[in-house]
């Protein structure tokens, strides 16, 4: 998607913020300082720190200026902090918080959506697994249609949070699913796994769904912990999805 001048302008600060430039407790420059530096007017500038106000990076006021806030009072579920910190390199800790999040989330919403799903839910997830099996047979975007299947599960639940939620899910499950799809085989090996997922959807069974995704998020699991102990370069996200070669 092509961002405006608004976009971008807010894409460089909250970049340069998440990776460090201007360090917790530190102001951003004055406004005419980055009206020169960005090319833009002092209403974009406004504007955008207007946004990331809003996104919890920082603070104003007429007395502390332009303040950046701590890690702790971001919003993690804002999907433009997530890609930010992608892009800036992600960590270990982030990582395992975001393995925490998705055994606390998923399994009940997939167990709602194992009640609640309707035909064009299924027919959707149906799809994103089809197109996983494609891309571990033929080669391909591997990574976009997992993203889609769970995703999909989450809007299933037709929970008015958790649908919410999936927005900014979306962007964090795509980091987990990047990493583990490194080691090799783990695509081929979850395919059954996302499987026994989607039959106890279909089955109306929510005890076995539950069950089967908290057996799928465990795999990725260890996936990720192998990633990690391997002390292997993490990837950065900036791009589109990373292609897996037929398995």
């Amino acid at each position: 998607m092509i961002k405006n001048v608004h976009g971008n302008t807010v894409d460089f600060l909250g970049e340069a913020i998440v990776s460090g430039k201007y360090p917790v407790g530190g102001s951003l420059p004055p406004e005419p300082v980055l009206c020169e530096q960005l090319g833009v007017s002092r209403t974009v500038i406004r504007e955008s720190v207007k946004s990331l106000v809003a996104k919890g990076l920082i603070v104003t006021g007429p007395k502390v200026g332009t303040r950046v806030l701590t890690e702790e009072q971001w919003n993690w579920f804002d999907p433009d902090v997530i890609a930010w910190q992608a892009k800036a390199g992600l960590t270990a800790e982030f990582l395992r918080d975001l393995q925490e999040l998705r055994k606390v989330v998923e399994p009940a919403a997939v167990r709602l959506a194992a009640q609640r799903a309707t035909a064009a839910d299924i027919q959707g997830v149906s799809a994103a697994y089809a197109g996983m099996k494609k891309a571990i047979e033929e080669g391909g975007d591997y990574v976009t249609h997992d993203m889609h299947f769970h995703t999909g599960m989450l809007v299933a639940s037709h929970n008015r949070m958790i649908v919410q939620m999936s927005k900014a899910l979306g962007a964090l499950l795509r980091t987990s699913f990047e990493i583990s799809t490194t080691r090799k085989d783990a695509p081929k090996e979850a395919l059954p796994l996302h499987k026994a997922v989607l039959d106890a959807v279909i089955a109306k069974n929510p005890d076995k769904a539950e069950k089967a995704i908290r057996v799928l998020i465990e795999e990725a699991h260890h996936d990720m912990e192998h990633v990690l102990t391997s002390r292997r370069k993490l990837p950065t996200l900036s791009g589109p999805a990373k292609l897996i070669k037929a398995q």
